[in-house]
């Protein structure tokens, strides 16, 4: 069960706020100096009438009111400059850190979670950091300062009518403290109602032509308002405790206001204080209702604040994959060796083995393809490879080591993947192409242009290489970004290369030209073919035959169709 206030989540907020403590305390220390100046005003108007009554002159004191005002204000404006400064400084080293974080979890964790949520924790969680590790924090502290001093003057002046001023003030107290937990309760569930906005709306675009298409845009519409009025009721709850809390201020204000000005005017009235006291303390009390505010205030926006801390703290939770050590240098010279070792695989503990103890060795160069039904686990390999997942059990072993002892980044860098969709990402068509190797030259990218079949789609566009591709590619076809995905890959210059279903949206003439390009690309590096189509797979120099999760047979095209009756099943319908 979650504690309204754990020192952890404290912790994590006073952490964003460090980094920028000296700005924050000399910002602070200035708001500070302006409350002080704010307090010593009624004093100074005290003095003044009874200059008044005396008949003294009181141009001084008129200058010193005019001065202490002008002060206040100039000294608050370069306060709240520097708070401000340091509010977007934290805003932004959150959301650096968020964004390592985010790009550093691992897939599996990643899959699990809704996009359009973990871009609302970057977006709005973030954004409620730029007051609560600035302003709310000082305004605690400024507030708590100026309320006492300003408490203890009043009491210098007259006990009676502080001891007015407190019990009311008391009852402010009470309502602030009942209502600051249900604050953050209210701002925590608004926050993640609007995380499963984002991720409805994500979900929607993501797969904008098949809402369309389905004609299910009044589903989704409904489904989106559901979310917005559930974040719209969190919201209001919140916004009617804020209301209540800080309300209760403006009232306790007033209250305290109409007592001291009755009990004081009977106590100017015989004679037991003089009017200048009375004149001074109603001062006081108006003054007050800026630090009491400063402090509910406050107090409000850091249970917003520990509810963002709270959910960005469960990104910072999710597992992260391990710390690369040594940089993007690609692991190992030359083809790859590969060899699986009993490996076993769920992708949950309460979801069946996709993979139940496969055994084999690809051998360094050449093409190994994958053949099998669906859910066989061919996929599955490619990620274990990657090490998007770990094995459950048993062993991958890449040049006679096991993968968890090579270093990631460049274990990756000796690996070229195009996965079964050929995912773009946004930018121009040359941005894509070197992804994996920026500093590839124009020549090398001509080449590979040149290779996939993709030099008449580069002259067709308005802009060649540096034409946009849209939204993950939707600019082009499924082909074009099969053959780009491919391209990316060989500019890379992996030295094992593996594909799943490369082919499976290329028309004839372009697949040939593909499986040349795959056929020259395993005289120089190992690689690797999840395939359907019989002439991908006949071109292979190995085949491994998978069937729910173990490797049922492994040979030639020719030997496993006199051999396997799946695989010669499987080759009649390729």
């Amino acid at each position: 069960m979650r504690t309204p206030i754990d020192r952890a989540t404290w912790r994590t907020l006073l952490g964003y706020a460090r980094p920028q403590r000296r700005t924050i305390l000399f910002g602070g220390t200035l708001v500070l100096l302006s409350g002080l100046a704010a307090a010593a005003q009624p004093l100074a108007a005290k003095a003044l009438v009874d200059r008044l009554g005396s008949g003294d002159g009181i141009a001084g004191l008129l200058a010193l009111l005019v001065g202490l005002a002008l002060a206040g204000a100039a000294i608050a404006m370069v306060g709240d400059f520097l708070l401000e400064r340091a509010a977007e400084s934290v805003v932004l080293v959150a959301r650096k850190r968020l964004a390592r974080r985010l790009l550093s979890v691992r897939v599996p964790a990643v899959q699990r979670a809704e996009p359009g949520d973990l871009l609302s924790r970057f977006t709005g969680d973030t954004t409620l950091l730029r007051e609560v590790c600035t302003h709310a924090l000082v305004a605690l502290v400024t507030g708590s300062v100026t309320t006492v001093v300003m408490v203890v003057m009043m009491g210098v002046m007259d006990v009676v009518l502080l001891g007015i001023t407190l019990a009311v003030l008391l009852v402010v107290g009470l309502l602030a403290l009942a209502g600051m937990p249900m604050i953050e309760k209210a701002s925590h569930a608004a926050q993640s109602a609007v995380g499963e906005t984002a991720a409805r709306l994500e979900r929607v675009l993501g797969a904008f032509r098949t809402v369309k298409a389905a004609g299910a845009e009044a589903r989704e519409i409904a489904a989106v308002e559901r979310s917005t009025e559930n974040a719209w009721r969190a919201g209001v709850r919140s916004a009617w405790w804020e209301s209540l809390v800080h309300g209760s201020n403006g009232l306790a204000v007033q209250a305290s206001f109409l007592a001291v000005l009755g009990i004081g005017g009977a106590r100017v009235a015989t004679g037991a204080i003089p009017l200048s006291t009375l004149v001074a303390f109603l001062l006081f009390l108006f003054y007050l209702h800026e630090p009491i505010g400063q402090l509910l205030h406050a107090g409000s926006r850091l249970q917003v604040g520990l509810a963002a801390v709270r959910r960005l703290g469960e990104v910072d939770q999710m597992p992260a994959e391990p710390v690369s050590t040594g940089g993007t240098e690609v692991a190992g010279q030359g083809a790859a060796r590969l060899a699986f070792e009993n490996v076993r695989f769920r992708y949950g503990p309460d979801l069946p083995e996709v993979l139940r103890g496969v055994s084999v060795d690809v051998p360094a160069l050449g093409m190994t393809a994958f053949v099998g039904p669906s859910g066989a686990g061919k996929s599955t390999l490619f990620a274990l490879i990657e090490r998007f997942h770990e094995p459950d059990s048993g062993r991958i072993r890449l040049d006679g080591r096991d993968l968890a002892d090579w270093d990631l980044a460049g274990l990756r860098a000796g690996i070229g993947y195009v996965e079964q969709d050929a995912p773009l990402l946004s930018g121009s068509l040359r941005e894509n192409l070197v992804y994996g190797r920026p500093e590839a030259t124009e020549e090398e990218i001509r080449d590979v242009v040149a290779q996939t079949r993709l030099d008449s789609l580069v002259e067709r566009l308005p802009d060649g290489l540096d034409t946009a591709v849209g939204h993950r590619g939707n600019f082009l076809s499924g082909g074009e970004r099969q053959r780009i995905a491919l391209a990316r890959a060989l500019i890379s210059r992996p030295r094992l290369l593996l594909l799943d279903e490369i082919t499976s949206q290329l028309d004839a003439a372009n697949e040939m030209a593909i499986r040349d390009v795959v056929a020259t690309a395993a005289k120089t590096m190992t690689v690797l073919v999840v395939a359907h189509r019989l002439s991908t797979v006949t071109q292979a120099d190995r085949i491994v035959v998978l069937d729910n999760g173990t490797v049922r047979a492994a040979g030639s095209h020719d030997e496993l169709v006199q051999r396997d009756p799946l695989y010669a099943e499987f080759s009649e319908h390729f």
